[in-house]
């Protein structure tokens, strides 16, 4: 798999991800296979979050790879707070109490990447500052980012954070765009036109920050995947057309359509299952031309200005 560069840290890792919010519904031992699949195609940053399966996710994660002879220093682990029930937290007693869940849960004594998981607008930027150095002099988390927030929201918190933030997880994929959309219709008097994120897309470029694409497989707000889904006919006859010119799946294609954007995107793929995993990963190795990657956004039902 093809290594991308994280942000403006020295990390390389593998194009694609693995998110693991659904890991705990599996066994252990069914937890071995995807983590030993992944491993082998070359994905080697694992995604969590503490609130995933109510903490369970990172149990089960850390009792299967304590199964594998690959050392831990050869894959990274990402996990996110922020969430509590009925409110967002970004306060620093939270932070670290959460850190502190997550390295016990899954078993290791460091996080290699944290990230606040949904902007909380009770956030006190001095707090996170606080937190996060703790966090990083005492060796328990390397690096630092976001999830799902917008250029201002990031700007608040660089005033005082002195790490850099490395990474922003947001909902992107083929039937989800809006962040593409604005880019295309600016000065329209049209829906597509709204900027809804204060150009987030633009401002991870000029910061180099990596955008990591989480749901690349669903429509709406996690409403369901849209593929090989019959309400959406064209998207995936283009996809399936595409994905047989190539020699690869239809998923694979999906992906691929992610990683061509050159501005540098980490699909976050939620598959627990190890065929899927293989099947997605030859994304990796796709090259969609210019006119390939807009025949794709095209079958959607989007319009070009």
């Amino acid at each position: 798999m093809n290594k991308l560069k994280i942000g403006t840290s020295d990390l390389e890792l593998g194009e694609i991800s693995l998110g693991c919010m659904r890991m705990a519904d599996l066994s252990e031992k069914e937890a071995e296979v995807v983590i030993e699949t992944a491993l082998e195609v070359g994905i080697d940053l694992f995604d969590h979050a503490d609130i995933y399966g109510g903490g369970k996710s990172e149990e089960v994660f850390a009792k299967a790879f304590s199964k594998n002879p690959t050392k831990r220093e050869s894959l990274f682990i990402q996990t996110k707070c922020g969430i509590r029930k009925g409110q967002f937290d970004f306060s620093k007693e939270h932070i670290l109490e959460s850190v502190d869940g997550s390295l016990q849960r899954l078993q290791t004594d460091y996080i290699d990447i944290l990230l606040l998981h949904r902007p909380d607008t009770l956030v006190e930027p001095e707090e996170v500052a606080e937190a996060f150095s703790i966090l990083e002099e005492s060796g328990k988390v390397r690096y630092f980012g976001v999830s799902n927030q917008n250029p201002l929201q990031i700007e608040l918190l660089k005033k005082y954070v002195k790490q850099e933030l490395i990474v922003n997880q947001l909902q992107l994929s083929l039937m989800h765009t809006p962040m593409i959309d604005a880019g295309f219709n600016v000065n329209m008097l049209n829906d597509p036109a709204i900027v809804r994120d204060n150009g987030i897309l633009e401002y991870s470029r000029l910061k180099d920050m990596t955008i990591q694409a989480w749901s690349p497989f669903q429509y709406g707000m996690i409403e369901g995947t849209f593929m090989r889904n019959a309400d959406y006919p064209e998207v995936n006859a283009k996809l399936q057309e595409i994905a047989e010119k190539k020699g690869v799946t239809d998923s694979a294609i999906a992906i691929a359509w992610l990683l061509r954007h050159p501005a540098g995107i980490q699909p976050v793929i939620g598959t627990m299952n190890p065929q899927r995993i293989k099947d997605v990963a030859a994304a990796s190795d796709v090259n969609l031309s210019r006119e390939e990657w807009y025949e794709l956004y095209l079958s959607t039902g989007k319009k070009l200005p």
